[in-house]
Formats: C-alpha cells, structure tokens, sequence
C-alpha cells in the first residue's frame, strides 16, 4: 500500500491508500535538501532521510487531494491532540515527532445511503481499527459517539479528551428556532435521535433523512434551500470556530443529546504501553467516567444506527452523577424517558446505566422500536 505524507507545521499529514503521484502537484516538501553543486550551473535537489514519527495518529478521512474539504472535524480533533500531547512531552514537540495519518472510512466513502443500511456507525472505525491492529498508526482518535459499544480485540481506549458542548445547534436562515417553523417546513437531518425527539414535539414539521456530509456540506445544502433548517451537534461547530452559523442552542430539555456527544476518544493497541502512558497524561476523567456511563446505557438497549437512542451523564452541584436516558419509536410518536442519581465513580454510573437502559426495555415493549 503506498502511503504519501506531506509535512504541515509542527507534524505532518499522511493518506493511507492515495498515490505518491500526488506530492508532484505541490511545492517541494519540507525534508528535501538543496544542494549546490560547483561543477554545475543549476541546483540539484537531493531528498534527505525523513525523521521517523514517534507518535502516528490515525483520523477519518477521505481522498489526501480535497484534504481541506473533506474531513475538517476529523482533523480539528487530530490536531487538538497532537497539541495535547506536544504541551505534556518534550519529546514530542520537536518537528516530525509527531505524524497525522487520515484514513479512509467507508462511513465517509459512501454517503449516498443511511448509515444504518451499509452497516452502522462502525463504518467510521473499522479501518481505522484495521490500520491501529497493523501497526500503521500508534494511536486513533474517535468521535467517541461513532465508536461502537465492543472494541476490537487488542484495542483499548483508556483517553477522553475534555468535553465540549454536548448540545445540539439548530440552524436556519428563515426562523429563530423550531417553534417558528411553518408546519410542514423541511429539516434535514441524518440522525434517528434527533428525528424522533423533533418529530415528537413538531410532529407538523417533515424530516429529510440521509442528509448526510460534513458539517460545510450540510451548511451548504441549507443555503442551497435543500432544506429549511438543520440541526448540528454544538461541539463540532466550536472545534471548527463555526459557531457564527447557528441560531439558536437546543437545550438538553428540548433535545437529549446522543450517547458520548461532544467527546473525543483515543485508542490504542493493548500492548503498548509507551502509547497507553502517552494517552493517561491527556485523560480527562469526569469525561471518561461520563461517557462510560452513557455507553452503558447504550450497550444494554443494543443500540444501533436504527434505534433513536439519547443518553448524557453530568455531574451536579453537589458532585453526584445525574444521568438521563432516553428511547423513541423512529417515526416520534412515542418517547420514554428515565433518568438516574448516584455517586460519580466508574462502577455506581456503570451501573446506573445498565440499570437506566434494562427499564426502557421493559417499557418498550418488542415491536417499540419498528414503527
């Protein structure tokens, strides 16, 4: 497979799967050497030995030559750890220490189809899992929300970076908020969970799924008039400084938020534990602990792709953990809510979700979920 990198700052950027052919469109790269020979008239340029990474973080991507359109969030939240861990080791932040692998998904390949039809949210991970396992790159970095409940062996994930936003951003060009939506105005939106919980308190509004792309795409098709509003997780929006774009902020009340919203995941292969000392200096623990429960939640309905599931865990006041947990019929019509209290330690809220999801099993009920 061969591999093209191009150095970009302090790292570098590399695709796995895309032609060398492509380093011939842009400026001679960081590590060539020019040489001046006497005997000659002209400058002869020898390529010098490129200093091996330390570190290689793998990120979702798409084809290295739209890099700067394709996988923007990806990349934001690569170099959000590649920061991270250049401020908490010396070593790391010398130039070329530290490599940017993008890695194609077929989530990101195939945008035509619902995700839940060509296999689910494992779709962003699968090849990234694939290149971790084969020693291609040291570490990935998640949206932790894409990251199915049951890692690959071999692969664990022992860092969440600090949580952004969990809240979702509704977005338009023609009304405030949701409530001033003409009845039967278009929202595009590939998400069952936000479908259900938008069609459950509008049922006058209609809803065009699939709408699919990354977060400049669905701006664009908005303005394009596709649709009449969209809804965007607020976090990804503040990791890309697009925050001009949103019109109003959906409080968790109006819209739970899907499980681990607005985390950042980072795995890496169980055995190797220079990576796993890397990862325990970046880890943000109220944010594990948070996103641990959620996913137990989620691991105990079954969730997937096709079943409008929220979760979020929070801390109060008084340090205790607060879950909330929601289920829906995909078409709205039925929402069923619980929510749980307990101590903010790994085995209360693990338990706490367990808990909070074998509930709304029982209240749903076989059929819930086909309607």
């Amino acid at each position: 497979m061969e591999s093209a990198s191009v150095s970009i700052g302090l790292g570098s950027v590399s695709a796995i799967g895309s032609s060398i052919a492509w380093l011939n469109k842009i400026a001679a790269p960081n590590n060539v050497r020019r040489v001046a020979l006497t005997r000659a008239s002209v400058a002869v340029e020898q390529p010098t030995q490129p200093k091996l990474a330390l570190v290689r973080i793998g990120t979702r991507g798409s084809e290295i030559s739209s890099l700067a359109s394709d996988s923007p969030l990806a990349l934001a939240q690569a170099y959000e750890t590649r920061d991270k861990l250049m401020a908490s080791h010396s070593e790391l932040a010398e130039d070329g220490a530290i490599q940017i692998v993008v890695i194609k998904t077929t989530g990101d390949k195939i945008l035509s189809q619902p995700l839940a039809d060509i296999g689910g949210k494992g779709l962003f991970t699968k090849e990234i899992d694939e290149a971790l396992l084969n020693g291609e790159i040291d570490i990935a970095v998640h949206s932790m929300k894409d990251v199915p409940t049951y890692l690959p062996d071999n692969i664990i994930l022992p860092c969440n970076l600090p949580r952004e936003d969990v809240r979702d951003a509704f977005i338009s060009l023609s009304a405030a908020s949701l409530a001033e939506l003409p009845a039967g105005s278009v929202v595009g939106t590939a998400s069952l969970r936000r479908k259900s919980q938008l069609l459950h308190r509008f049922p006058s509004l209609s809803v065009l799924e699939n709408f699919r792309g990354n977060v400049q795409t669905r701006l664009r098709k908005l303005n394009e008039g596709v649709v009449r509003a969209t809804l965007l997780a607020l976090a990804g929006l503040k990791r890309l400084n697009m925050t001009e774009n949103v019109t109003s902020i959906l409080s968790t009340d109006e819209m739970l938020p899907a499980v681990a919203q607005g985390a950042i995941g980072i795995a890496c292969r169980s055995s190797d534990d220079k990576m796993e000392n890397y990862l325990a200096s970046l880890n943000h623990e109220d944010t594990r602990l948070a996103v641990a429960c959620e996913r137990a939640f989620l691991e105990t309905l079954d969730g997937s792709c096709r079943t409008p599931i929220a979760g979020y865990a929070s801390k109060d006041s008084e340090g205790n953990c607060i879950f909330r947990g929601l289920v829906a019929s995909p078409d709205g019509s039925r929402v069923l809510e619980t929510s749980r209290k307990g101590q903010y330690a790994l085995d209360d809220m693990i338990l706490m979700g367990n808990d909070a999801g074998k509930e709304l099993l029982s209240r749903a009920g076989p059929g819930f979920f086909d309607s």
